[in-house]
C-alpha cells in the first residue's frame, strides 16, 4: 500500500498511522462505487432457505433500475474520463483496493490491512514519528517511509519481520535509535539523503545488530572516518551492495580502492559492479589504511577564452601627454577555503579589492616606490599563477596603526613627486608607482579609506567561505590561451562537500589601466661649457599609472555535484552569449590594415565573430 502525492493537510498528520488512515480515507473504499449500498444491496441480502425446484438453475435475472452489476462498477473506476478514477500516480496496491471493495466490499475491514499488506510505502507525507500500531501489520515486510521528516525512530515500534527498511531523505542525525534492537531479518537498509555525522557512526555498522544485512546505503550524509566506517563495516558478513558516494570520506583519492580491498565479498560499491581486475589492482592497499592522508585533492584546469572584443579599438588616440591605455585580461574562480591546507597559497590576482591586503603590500613595498615602476606596454611584474583573494581580520588598534603608515607613506611620496590628484594602489602582482595628493592626518576607520578606492563589482568578490583564484592576466587576441593549471588539497571534507553543491562561479575579467607621463622637477643647469655640448641618449619617460578599471565581461555558474557523485571529471564550456558584433569587427580590422599604433594596447589578427567563451574543467586528481 503507498501514500503519496503531499499537500498541505498531509503536513500535519505526524504520525505513521494517521498518514495510512488518511490516505485510506481518500481511497473512499465504503464510498460509491465502493462499498454497499442502495447500488448493489440485493448482492447481499440475507440467505433463506429455498426448495429444490427452486435450485433448478434459470436465466441470469436482470439487475433492478436503481442498482449496478459488477462490471459496470469496475468501470467506472478504470475509464479515464470517470470522476471516480484514481490519480495517475496511484499505485497498484490502491488499485487494487478499490476494486476489491467493489467486488468483495464485507472483506474491507481493519482486520484485512494488518494481515494482508506485506508492502508499505508512505512517502513526501510530512511523518515524523512511527507509533506501535505499525506493530499491528503482521506480515509487513517492506517499509519505505522517504522524503518525511523523521528525526529518530523507536526501533521497538518496527515489526520483526521487515527485510527492507528505507528512510531517505529524511533528518535522521544517528543510526543509535535503530539499533535497540534493530529488526533481526532486515537485509536492505536505506539511509541516503540524511544528516548522519561523526565516527561514532561505524559503531553501529555492526553484525550485531545487522546479522543478515546484504544491501546498505548510507549515501549523501556527512559521514567523515573512511577508515573506522570501513572496520565496522567488514564484520558484516552477508553485505554484497553497498553505497557510500556523496559522503566527505568518498572524496578521498583512494576511496574506491581501499574499500574494494577491504570489503572482499562486496560485490557492488556506489552501484558499481566491482570486477576481479579492480580487486586485483587494489589488493594490498588495505594494509596501509593508517598512512593514508585523509584530503581530498582536485585539478582545475582553464583552457581558452574566444570571442571577446578589442575595447581599445573605442579608445581615442593618445597625446603626448597621454593618457596610455593598456588592456589584459583574465578568469576568476572561487574555491573552497582550507586554512590547513592552502596558508602558504599565491598572493591574489585581485588584491587590490580587498583593504586589508593593500595595507599589507604598501608596508612591505610601499619604500621601494621610486625604484620600480610601469611602461606602458606592460607590467613589471608578472602576476603568478593560483593567486587568490583573501580577507584578514584585524582589530581596531592595528588597522588604525596600518592606516597611520599608509597615510604616512602617501604623504611622503606626495612630496617627493609634487603631483596631485591622482591615487593609485599597489597590488601583489603588478608592481605600480604611488602618486597621491596629501591626506588627512586622522581617519578613524577603513570606511572612509575605502572611499578612496574604485567601486568594485560584487562578481568578483568571493562568496563566503571561499577564496577568488585566477589566471595570469594576458593582453587581447582572438583566442586568449589561459593555459591555467591549479591543484587544491584540503583536509576539511565537510566544507568540500558543501562546496560541491553550491558550485563555483567562473568569471572572465578585463582589466584597463591608465598611464601619464610623470612631470620631470626643475633643476638648475650648469653654464654652457665652450665646447659643443654632446647629445645625451633621452631616458624612457617615466610613467604613472591609475588604478586598475576592472569589468566583468561575463559570469556563470559550474555544477560541481557531479564529482561529488563519484564523477572523476566535469568538463564546462561556459557560453556568455555574443559580445563582438560585425562593427566591431570591421574597426579591429581596419586597424590592422593601418598597422601598429603608437599607444599601448593589444594587437588583433583575426576579424571572424564569435562568442566569448571560457573552457573550464575540474577533474579529482588521483582517483
Amino acid at each position: 500500500m503507498a501514500t503519496r502525492d503531499s499537500s498541505a493537510s498531509d503536513r500535519k498528520t505526524g504520525t505513521l498511522s494517521t498518514a495510512v488512515h488518511e490516505h485510506l480515507r481518500k481511497l473512499c473504499l465504503r464510498e460509491f462505487p465502493c462499498g454497499t449500498g442502495s447500488w448493489n444491496k440485493s448482492r447481499f441480502l440475507p440467505q433463506r432457505w429455498r426448495t429444490w425446484r427452486e435450485l433448478v438453475p434459470k436465466e441470469e435475472e436482470t439487475v433492478s433500475a436503481q442498482e449496478e452489476t459488477v462490471e459496470t462498477l469496475l468501470g467506472l473506476v478504470r475509464s479515464t474520463h470517470s470522476p471516480w478514477v484514481l490519480m495517475k500516480d496511484s499505485s497498484a496496491e490502491d488499485r487494487f483496493l478499490r476494486e476489491l471493495a467493489i467486488q468483495h466490499p464485507l472483506m474491507i475491514k481493519d482486520a484485512f490491512f494488518y494481515s494482508y499488506f506485506r508492502s508499505l510505502r508512505v512517502v513526501d507525507k510530512g511523518v515524523n514519528l512511527v507509533d506501535k500500531d505499525l506493530l499491528k501489520f503482521l506480515k509487513l515486510e517492506e517499509l519505505i517511509l522517504s522524503a518525511n521528516e523523521i528525526e529518530e525512530i523507536d526501533a521497538n515500534n518496527l515489526p520483526p519481520t521487515l527485510k527492507v527498511l528505507e528512510l531517505y531523505g529524511n533528518l535522521i542525525s544517528s543510526m543509535e535509535c535503530l539499533c535497540s534492537p534493530a529488526p533481526p531479518n532486515l537485509q536492505h537498509l536505506g539511509l541516503g539523503h540524511n544528516k548522519l555525522l561523526g565516527p561514532l557512526q561505524s559503531l553501529y555498522v555492526t553484525s550485531n545488530n545487522w546479522p543478515k544485512l546484504v544491501s546498505l546505503d548510507l549515501g549523501f550524509n556527512d559521514l567523515t572516518d573512511l577508515q573506522s566506517m570501513i572496520g565496522g563495516l567488514r564484520t558484516l558478513q552477508h553485505l554484497r551492495l553497498l553505497v557510500l558516494q556523496g559522503n566527505p570520506l568518498a572524496l578521498v583519492p583512494y576511496y574506491r580502492g581501499f574499500t574494494v580491498d577491504s570489503l572482499t565479498r562486496l560485490c557492488v560499491l556506489d552501484d558499481v559492479t566491482v570486477s576481479p581486475s579492480e580487486k586485483h589492482q587494489f589488493r594490498g592497499l588495505s594494509i596501509h589504511g593508517d598512512m593514508l592522508a585523509r584530503e581530498a585533492q582536485f585539478v582545475v584546469t582553464i583552457g581558452n577564452v574566444r570571442g571577446v572584443m578589442d575595447t581599445s579599438i573605442l579608445d581615442p588616440e593618445p597625446g603626448p601627454d597621454g593618457p596610455f591605455i593598456s588592456y589584459s585580461y583574465y578568469v576568476t574562480y572561487d574555491f573552497v577555503e582550507d586554512e590547513e591546507g592552502e596558508r602558504n597559497a599565491f598572493a591574489s590576482a585581485m588584491a587590490e579589492m580587498q583593504p586589508d591586503s593593500v595595507l599589507a603590500e604598501l608596508d612591505e613595498e610601499g619604500h621601494e616606490e621610486g625604484q620600480q615602476e610601469d611602461q606602458p606596454e606592460g607590467p613589471v611584474r608578472q602576476p603568478r599563477p593560483g593567486g587568490r583573494q583573501k580577507t584578514r581580520q584585524e582589530s581596531p588598534k592595528d588597522m588604525s596603526q596600518e592606516m597611520s603608515e599608509f597615510i604616512a607613506e602617501m604623504n611622503l611620496m606626495a612630496e617627493d613627486s609634487g603631483e596631485s590628484g591622482i591615487t593609485d594602489m599597489e597590488e601583489s602582482e603588478t608592481t605600480i608607482s604611488i602618486r597621491s595628493a596629501p591626506l588627512p592626518q586622522s581617519i578613524d576607520s577603513s570606511e572612509e579609506l575605502s572611499k578612496l578606492r574604485p567601486r568594485i563589482d560584487a562578481r568578483l568578490c568571493p562568496s563566503p567561505g571561499t577564496v577568488l583564484f585566477s589566471t595570469v592576466r594576458k593582453p587581447w587576441t582572438d583566442v586568449i590561451p589561459c593555459n591555467y593549471e591549479m591543484k587544491h588539497t584540503l583536509k576539511e571534507l565537510v566544507r568540500v562537500k558543501a562546496f560541491l553543491l553550491a558550485g563555483t562561479t567562473v568569471t572572465i575579467v578585463e582589466e584597463k589601466i591608465l598611464s601619464w607621463p610623470v612631470l620631470p622637477t626643475p633643476v638648475e643647469s650648469p653654464l654652457p661649457d665652450k665646447k659643443a655640448p654632446k647629445k645625451k641618449k633621452e631616458p624612457p619617460r617615466e610613467l604613472r599609472q591609475d588604478p586598475p578599471v576592472l569589468r566583468v565581461l561575463g559570469s556563470g555558474l559550474v555544477y560541481l555535484e557531479p564529482l561529488l557523485a563519484g564523477e572523476t571529471a566535469v568538463t564546462t564550456v561556459c557560453n556568455f552569449g555574443v559580445v563582438r558584433t560585425l562593427e566591431s569587427d570591421k574597426l579591429t580590422n581596419a586597424r590592422v590594415l593601418r598597422g601598429p599604433l603608437s599607444r599601448s594596447r593589444s594587437s588583433c589578427n583575426s576579424t571572424a565573430r564569435g562568442r566569448k567563451h571560457s573552457s573550464a574543467w575540474l577533474t579529482s586528481w588521483g582517483e
